[in-house]
């Protein structure tokens, strides 16, 4: 049975995975954890809402679940992992033209609960609806992170544009 919501709805969880974590092997371990989840819990799965809203909202709560341990750790210094902190250090003077790595960046340094709400509704196209369900939020606060995100990103593109 899981193995057809697997084929179904794999690819794009793994999408979401990859979205959410700088690092590939972190976005695996992700995956797996998130399918491990809704193996143990799919007798608790309402069928009379989507599936795919259900996954999202296990993936998003292992996610933050996970940033949440490593902010606890006595050895965190605000990389997620050696080879974000390696790539930025390597990268410090180099900026690319005519790309979206800057736009990229800056939401990746937005506060979780902004970032977590842009990656939902811009990068995996949910709805203000599906995006206030996943997260367990009104539509209305949906909108008004939405709002902020895009007003910090804006803030924080245009101070490194004048850099």
């Amino acid at each position: 049975m899981i193995d057809q919501y697997i084929e179904k709805h794999g690819r794009r969880l793994y999408g979401l995975c990859r979205t959410l974590c700088t690092n590939p092997s972190d976005a695996d371990d992700l995956y797996q954890v998130t399918w491990l989840k809704v193996c143990a819990k799919i007798e608790l799965y309402d069928k009379t809402n989507g599936f795919e809203g259900w996954l999202t909202r296990i993936c998003v709560n292992t996610y933050r679940d996970q940033l949440r341990k490593k902010s606890r750790s006595l050895i965190f210094d605000g990389f997620r992992s050696q080879e974000a902190k390696d790539s930025v250090m390597e990268n410090v003077s180099a900026v690319e033209a005519h790309d979206f790595s800057e736009l990229h960046e800056a939401v990746q340094g937005l506060p979780d609960k902004l970032r977590t709400t842009i990656i939902l509704y811009y990068y995996q196209d949910l709805d203000i609806n599906d995006t206030a369900f996943t997260l367990k939020v009104p539509p209305g606060t949906v909108k008004s992170r939405l709002s902020k995100a895009k007003k910090l990103l804006k803030e924080m593109l245009n101070d490194e544009v004048e850099l």
